[in-house]
């Protein structure tokens, strides 16, 4: 990269403090509201599987603690889209239970998509495909500060954060 080229990185890194937060406020709240008291209603998150699990008394108490969940994440800065609901299915004693996988990285095939999707835009930015990363370069912060935009606009369903504009 030479002094006149400017550079920024698409990737789906997850802060995961800001993440275990939000799952701490949402436990907290789920306690101490009057429609979950005496009824089944769990968070639990497992690091090493990047999944987790809600446990509820009915369907409409897991979306009620799952729409809480969002609401959380978005309040840290977060994308609603690190959440990917995996599997839902009965659990004992009449609850359901929803697993969802936390997304944290790009697949090769979205990160294919985000270069497509540079290359359409016609700025003057090469893109490359770094890992799960997806590193932009050009002599235009303007151009990169499009780039960002043209992404965005895309809504691809991915919890995509730009870092390192340099």
């Amino acid at each position: 990269m030479s002094a006149k080229e400017h550079s920024f990185d698409i990737s789906a890194e997850l802060n995961m403090q800001e993440f275990k937060n939000a799952l701490e406020q949402a436990k907290k709240e789920i306690a101490s509201r009057f429609d979950f008291k005496g009824l089944s209603a769990e968070i639990e998150y497992n690091e090493k599987a990047k999944t987790l699990m809600v446990t509820a008394s009915s369907d409409t108490k897991a979306e009620t603690i799952y729409d809480l969940l969002i609401s959380k994440i978005i309040k840290r800065n977060l994308s609603a889209n690190i959440l990917k609901e995996s599997k839902k299915e009965d659990a004992s004693k009449g609850n359901v239970r929803v697993i969802y996988n936390i997304v944290d990285t790009i697949s090769s095939d979205d990160a294919k998509l985000i270069v497509k999707t540079l290359k359409d835009a016609g700025l003057k930015v090469q893109a490359s495909i770094r890992g799960d990363t997806v590193r932009v370069v050009g002599k235009s912060i303007d151009d990169l500060q499009s780039c960002i935009k043209a992404v965005k606009a895309k809504e691809l369903s991915l919890p995509l954060s730009f870092t390192n504009l340099k």
